[in-house]
């Protein structure tokens, strides 16, 4: 199924064996990995981290849940599947797959799935239509990044702090200064929000966060700086105990800067008054087509928080913030409120387009 800008393997929970090794060694064998060339030719994946994903969904195993998702992101060079992180594109698939898969049974019209995600311990909503006990994929929405267009899927996430450290803010601080190795000293926002993330301000590396997706992966200095920035927030969020032990799925990293005029993947004009903030986010060590959709949740939440670094270069806007990045606009509506207990994310909001592509067997060695 695709869903949103990202495409992945769906499993039935009860179609993949109970032990975790033997389900990983299918995964791997599905996507095509390790594959030294990255092409992922010998397998489902397409070499590159949005398409080298699976997931599986069964019925809730908690209470106020219809059904589980539990996300596999699957290396791409290497035989490693990592749980460390959610897909938030792919989360607007598992509903409709829950119900054309029988999961569920749905009722004609708008259809609200809760969704409980295993890796964040996290309940989201998803609403879509469904028609004749089917999920109804046709429609005229279009998202950034997908040909096309589609149903139109809302996705509410709701009390998204401390999706993976337990905390909105992992320190404790809306702004940290981080000594990085090799690097010297970096302003960041570490923010966990559906997924941890962290934002520098991509002037601090010579950026402008309009650059294109070639041009910033040419840039093996500005990679490797920013992954080593990477490693040592995770240390700092409590999601490593050494920057060398740091997952290579989370934290994801961003920079972000003044909207100002871009270029997309497609060749389209973004002009600065059409943004509230240019930005780019790093995923798997790549720099992600459009942005990842927990990222761009997260990088939403991290705008309201006061005297973030993503606050201080933002375009206040009362609703939706647009958030430019290498496949067009995205829009992103998120409520924090500032109480006694500190800055708390209260939800938010997207809205994706799903697809499915195919459904049958996929082959691996026995």
């Amino acid at each position: 199924m695709r869903g949103g800008t990202s495409k992945g393997v769906f499993f039935r929970h009860d179609s993949l064996p109970d032990d975790i090794e033997a389900r990983d060694r299918i995964f791997l064998h599905a996507l095509g990995s390790p594959d030294a060339y990255g092409r992922q030719l010998n397998g489902m994946g397409g070499g590159v981290s949005s398409v080298s994903k699976a997931v599986i969904v069964g019925p809730s195993s908690v209470e106020g849940a219809d059904v589980d998702y539990t996300f596999a992101q699957v290396v791409i060079d290497k035989p490693e599947v990592d749980y460390s992180a959610t897909c938030g594109n792919l989360s607007s698939a598992v509903g409709p797959f829950a119900v054309d898969s029988g999961l569920l049974t749905p009722e004609a019209g708008q259809q609200t799935v809760r969704v409980f995600n295993t890796n964040t311990k996290k309940i989201y909503h998803a609403t879509f239509e469904v028609a004749e006990g089917v999920f109804q994929p046709a429609g005229g929405f279009e998202i950034p990044g997908v040909s096309g267009t589609g149903s139109r899927i809302r996705l509410d996430y709701l009390d998204p702090g401390g999706a993976t450290s337990g905390k909105l803010l992992p320190s404790g601080n809306a702004m940290d200064v981080l000594d990085v190795p090799g690097v010297g000293k970096v302003e960041a926002s570490l923010v966990d929000a559906s997924n941890a993330v962290v934002f520098v301000a991509a002037e601090r590396f010579g950026k402008t966060a309009t650059e294109s997706v070639s041009d910033l992966e040419a840039d093996k200095k500005f990679m490797a700086d920013l992954d080593a920035v990477r490693r040592t927030a995770a240390v700092a969020m409590g999601l490593a105990a050494t920057p060398e032990t740091a997952s290579l799925g989370n934290p994801k990293i961003g920079i972000v800067a003044l909207a100002a005029n871009s270029t997309t993947l497609a060749g389209t004009s973004i002009a600065a008054g059409d943004c509230d903030l240019s930005a780019r986010i790093v995923s798997m060590g790549q720099v992600h087509r459009v942005l990842p959709l927990t990222g761009a949740m997260c990088l939403g939440v991290a705008c309201r928080i006061p005297g973030s670094v993503p606050s201080a270069l933002v375009r206040e806007q009362a609703g939706d913030l647009r958030l430019a990045n290498p496949s067009g606009v995205l829009p992103v509506d998120a409520n924090v409120v500032t109480g006694a207990n500190g800055v708390a994310a209260e939800s938010c909001t997207v809205y994706r387009t799903a697809r499915p592509l195919m459904a049958g067997q996929v082959l691996v060695p026995a």
